[in-house]
């Protein structure tokens, strides 16, 4: 296994025109609908894997574990060698605040912020205004997590229909111009009838094959999430925690794209 290359802290003038050149090379470029959930306890773990899985894979998840871990260097090292990183911050707070998270985000270089759409139509409202000086951050409203069922949402205050909470949710982000948003296969089907035409529906809790997840109570296959009118699947431990993380994720973009 080859070293990890190291976090390169780099200033814009220092990454100069060959970084420009990977990255506006690597934007013409489709982006992989299979996003790999870098869920590591350091940047060099997860140096390692994206050195591994290659140019095939594109885009990668950074969640709140790795980024208090690693800190925002991360996110440009993967930028700068033309990654595309979801930064699932899962923004739930005032308007100013979501507004100044997804400032950040955009400034980072990130292609998709994650924000609560429980928060609101004000707070979308503020998340959609500031990535709008970002061309290509896509802000994905969070419906309800995949780790909730029906039954679960009583205690919290909700009726017990996941499905009626995730439309609400949705029409509501599409109401305030977010770009898509982020729920399980079960309800993308219903969610790309209702979403305005090219609007992103990302769907995590992805796993290899049809089993039991500890994590996610909605859980569905890549092929199922395709099938179902997901444009993007999350794909984590799957690949990761395999014993060939490369023949994974190929496996991953074989059945998203109903090729296995």
């Amino acid at each position: 296994m080859q070293p990890s290359p190291p976090i390169e802290k780099t200033s814009p003038g220092k990454r100069g025109a060959a970084s420009h050149l990977k990255r506006q090379a690597s934007e013409n470029q489709m982006q992989s609908p299979v996003i790999v959930a870098l869920d590591f306890e350091s940047a060099a773990e997860a140096l390692d894997l994206v050195h591994r899985l290659g140019p095939a894979s594109d885009h990668y998840k950074v969640g709140l574990q790795l980024l208090t871990e690693a800190g925002p260097d991360l996110i440009r090292s993967l930028e700068a060698i033309g990654k595309h990183v979801f930064l699932d911050l899962k923004l739930h707070e005032i308007p100013a605040s979501v507004a100044g998270g997804v400032k950040a985000a955009g400034k980072l270089g990130a292609s998709m912020v994650t924000v609560h759409a429980s928060g609101g139509s004000a707070v979308l409202r503020a998340a959609t205004a500031a990535a709008a000086p970002f061309p290509k951050l896509r802000v994905l409203a969070l419906t309800v997590i995949t780790s909730l069922a029906d039954q679960d949402l009583p205690e919290i205050g909700l009726a017990p229909s996941v499905l009626d909470q995730v439309k609400r949710l949705a029409l509501l982000a599409a109401s305030c111009g977010c770009h898509g948003v982020v729920a399980s296969a079960h309800e993308a089907t219903v969610l790309r009838s209702l979403l305005p035409v090219g609007s992103l529906i990302v769907t995590p809790g992805v796993q290899l094959v049809e089993a039991a997840s500890a994590d996610h109570a909605r859980i569905a296959t890549p092929r199922m999430a395709a099938q179902a009118g997901a444009t993007h699947v999350v794909v984590g431990r799957a690949v990761t925690a395999a014993a060939d993380p490369v023949a994974a994720f190929g496996m991953a973009v074989a059945s998203f794209r109903h090729d296995a």
